[in-house]
């Protein structure tokens, strides 16, 4: 009973301390959640508004991108970090999600191999041309008579049977290699093509293509610092460059830069690392993604305007 009689006293008072001590604690915590709002809130204002120098970067918008035609299940879900091209350091400024069906395509090498055949074949004009033997100069009389000689007939010393006459079944050009693979074949290729360099680590994103300076050599630290190796080609949604980049990127041939309207197979292979804007990246996809899932027939025929 005394063992009880103990125990009963000490909860109450442990019951008595918590009360008295209740009403700082709750206080305390307010006040430090209210400084937690308040800092996470000044937080978010200033990440809204990152600066680097006089370039301002909108986290604003790499947080709230939703894509378009969501995927289904999440296990498909693809992300990839944000960086600028605004500083050495290779900052991320914020993370994406990258659609499945256009970043994350099973590799089909046969589809690739059929889109640079195709780039390097449909433009190349074949201009190999030989004379017949009506272009030959001379061999207007017949070199004997029909008869009586003992030798064969011949009617010319142009004819391709001689030598020095023309040709029978010569190239005659120009001649046209042009030809043009289904519309499924080309969209498959681009999705692959940017699935692969997306598994190789070889596709970044970038906010903008801003540089604070137009010295060549700070574009070369840039891609050093980043390991990006030793070709680039840079995307962008318009065929405007900034003037810095473009006085940069004169007088290094190994770096390109090209608008989302004419990314190919056979450039994205040809340099070692693609850098897409963001904007590129949402022009990309919204068109790539209307072709999949566009009515009508896909593999529809190539026909030449008459």
């Amino acid at each position: 009973m005394a063992f009880l009689s103990k125990g009963v006293h000490s909860m109450w008072r442990s019951t008595k301390l918590l009360q008295t001590l209740l009403p700082q604690v709750s206080q305390s915590f307010l006040c430090s959640s209210s400084e937690l709002s308040s800092s996470s809130n000044s937080e978010s204002e200033s990440s809204v508004s990152l600066e680097s120098g006089s370039h301002v970067i909108d986290t604003e918008r790499i947080r709230n991108r939703k894509l378009l035609y969501p995927p289904q299940h999440s296990c498909d879900r693809i992300q990839s970090w944000v960086s600028t091209l605004s500083r050495l350091q290779d900052d991320k400024v914020g993370i994406i999600d990258l659609h499945p069906s256009i970043f994350g395509v099973h590799p089909r090498l046969d589809i690739i191999h059929e889109n640079i055949k195709w780039q390097q074949k449909y433009k190349n004009i074949d201009f190999s041309r030989v004379r017949t033997r009506a272009e030959m100069p001379g061999g207007g009389r017949k070199p004997w008579r029909q008869k009586g000689t003992g030798r064969a007939r011949h009617g010319s010393i142009r004819s391709p049977l001689w030598n020095k006459g023309g040709a029978a079944k010569g190239p005659r050009g120009p001649t046209s290699n042009f030809y043009m693979l289904p519309f499924g074949i080309r969209v498959l290729g681009l999705r692959t093509a940017l699935s692969c360099k997306m598994a190789q680590n070889d596709l970044h994103i970038v906010d903008s293509l801003y540089i604070p300076a137009e010295d060549p050599d700070y574009l070369r630290d840039l891609v050093k610092s980043r390991a990006w190796g030793y070709s680039l080609l840079l995307v962008d949604d318009n065929d405007e460059v900034p003037q810095r980049l473009a006085n940069a990127l004169q007088q290094i041939p190994e770096y390109n830069v090209m608008p989302a309207y004419g990314l190919n197979v056979y450039s994205m292979l040809k340099h070692e690392t693609v850098v897409l804007t963001l904007s590129a990246v949402e022009k990309i996809e919204e068109r790539l993604l209307y072709h999949l899932h566009r009515s009508g027939c896909v593999q529809q025929k190539f026909r030449l305007p008459l």
